[in-house]
């Protein structure tokens, strides 16, 4: 998308004659959502899916480049941009792909063996008493770092990975969502810049995120911060940044049962198996099912502004650019096709999560969100503690895009909430030992109706896994596309 002055005339001005026709409808309660949205909400949502829903499919590069455009740091944030430096030792990249070989099903599955790599990340937290326009000072790193720190209250520290389908985005274009979080706990966030495909395929990403939690446990030499108690983590994501996290949470509980090792070696430094699992997980909206093969996919459409799985080859296929198609071919952004069904890249496949830290999902009524009622419903069956709350009428990832509402305001509190509680925060510290909950809250009124965890999917394990071979064997016999026309952010 152009965002020059040119550009988003060209964007916005075709779509006028839509928007007074959707707020007419709206108004007359023509609209079969004008019950569950108010006018702000409808034109957003609407206005969103047009541009998504686009017939022209935008290049992967292009859309890529977009989204990593650096809005610039300026309100009421901290941003200390720091680098994780590569370990000299190759133990904790075999640790990842001694794990992935041993989550194969029947099927064998190939994937790319990544480099270790330097990760870049930006610590983030909340800035008090400037306002929103305030510009970053030109100090340096280690000064912000000290600014940011001297504002921390809490021992919380959130590590988080952004949306963006795996190939957009990166901690730039989530500032202002992340320092809330860092707000909303007194804590302090550490957004990494994890590799993103299609350049970067699986399981380069979460190589890069397993790096940054070890480093916060065993900080390398240069480090700004001190080790970091598993304790006080939390593993927290939007959207495909959810899923990764997800990911990281089944790949220690599948090094913890599997390793025959009894440490790693890290920047010279000896670290013990098993691993410690963080404090927490909180998803919001998070994609955990690369096969997009669950009913709400097709059943929740009107709710969301994602555009639904085309089943139409021919249309579906993006322009070919620079960095796709791949050379040789690769039938998914992430992923080979045969790994679309592993647990690393689908965590929705995982069928064992008992040993899980606590589980925190949050879902509108939208495409994605049979994916995860699967997931929590399982887990708290197999003894984790879940936390699951879904908003009625709402779209993916909506507590971030559409703040106005009472409901987004509240899911971005509770969000908040959740990892400050599992994570020891002086004011969570009397709260006790977390339940399983779950709850159903109303599009307006924000009715919340309580509901069983355990109860909210009827589907097996196998049943699961069923969809996801036939859908993965589809995309194998070219009847279903390589996604979205545009894919989810």
């Amino acid at each position: 998308m152009d965002t020059s002055t040119t550009g988003l005339l060209r964007t916005f001005l075709p779509r006028v004659p839509f928007l007074l026709k959707t707020a007419v409808c709206h108004s007359l309660s023509l609209s079969p959502t004008s019950s569950k949205w108010d006018l702000r909400t409808e034109l957003t949502i609407r206005l969103l899916r047009s541009i998504l829903d686009n017939p022209r499919p935008v290049p992967i590069g292009k859309q890529q480049r977009f989204s990593l455009r650096d809005p610039g740091i300026k309100g009421k944030m901290w941003i200390a941009k720091i680098s994780l430096p590569a370990p000299g030792e190759v133990d904790l990249r075999n640790l990842l792909l001694d794990a992935v070989d041993s989550m194969m099903g029947e099927e064998k599955g190939h994937y790319h063996v990544p480099k270790l790599s330097d990760v870049e990340a930006e610590w983030t937290g909340w800035r008090g008493g400037v306002g929103d326009g305030h510009e970053r000072e030109n100090w340096d790193e280690n000064q912000h770092w000290r600014m940011l720190m001297g504002e921390v209250k809490n021992p919380v520290t959130i590590l988080y990975t952004h949306g963006g389908a795996h190939f957009m985005m990166d901690p730039a274009s989530h500032r202002i969502p992340v320092s809330r979080l860092a707000h909303l706990t007194d804590g302090r966030c550490l957004s990494v810049r994890y590799r993103l495909s299609p350049q970067n395929p699986f399981p380069c990403a979460l190589l890069d995120i397993f790096q940054a939690y070890i480093s916060l446990l065993y900080p390398p030499s240069g480090s700004f911060h001190d080790a970091v108690d598993a304790s006080n983590i939390v593993f927290a994501g939007d959207s495909a940044g959810g899923g990764l996290g997800l990911a990281m949470v089944q790949l220690l509980l599948q090094v913890n049962r599997s390793s025959s090792r009894k440490s790693i070696s890290f920047h010279g430094r000896s670290v013990p198996l098993p691993l410690p699992l963080p404090a927490g997980c909180a998803g919001n909206s998070a994609w955990i099912d690369s096969t997009r093969c669950m009913p709400s996919v097709i059943n929740n459409a009107q709710y969301d502004y994602l555009p639904p799985v085309m089943s139409n080859e021919a249309i579906s296929r993006f322009p070919s650019d620079a960095i796709w198609p791949t050379d040789p071919p690769r039938g998914d952004l992430y992923c080979e096709l045969s790994m679309l069904c592993h647990p690393l890249v689908s965590p929705l496949a995982a069928k064992d999560w008992s040993g899980s830290c606590p589980l925190w999902f949050a879902y509108g009524q939208e495409m994605l969100a049979d994916e995860g009622r699967f997931v929590a419903s399982l887990a708290a069956k197999q003894g984790v503690a879940v936390v699951w709350e879904q908003y009625e009428a709402m779209p993916h990832c909506f507590s971030m895009i559409i703040e106005q509402l009472e409901t987004a305001r509240g899911c971005f509190k509770n969000w908040g909430s959740f990892c400050a509680r599992v994570a020891g925060a002086e004011n969570w510290k009397e709260a006790g030992k977390l339940e399983s909950s779950g709850k159903w809250v109303t599009a307006k009124t924000c009715e919340e109706i309580q509901v069983d965890v355990k109860e909210l999917a009827d589907m097996s394990p196998d049943d699961v896994e069923k969809r996801m071979r036939e859908t993965q064997q589809a995309r194998r016999d070219g009847l279903e596309g390589e996604g979205k026309l545009l894919p989810k952010l």
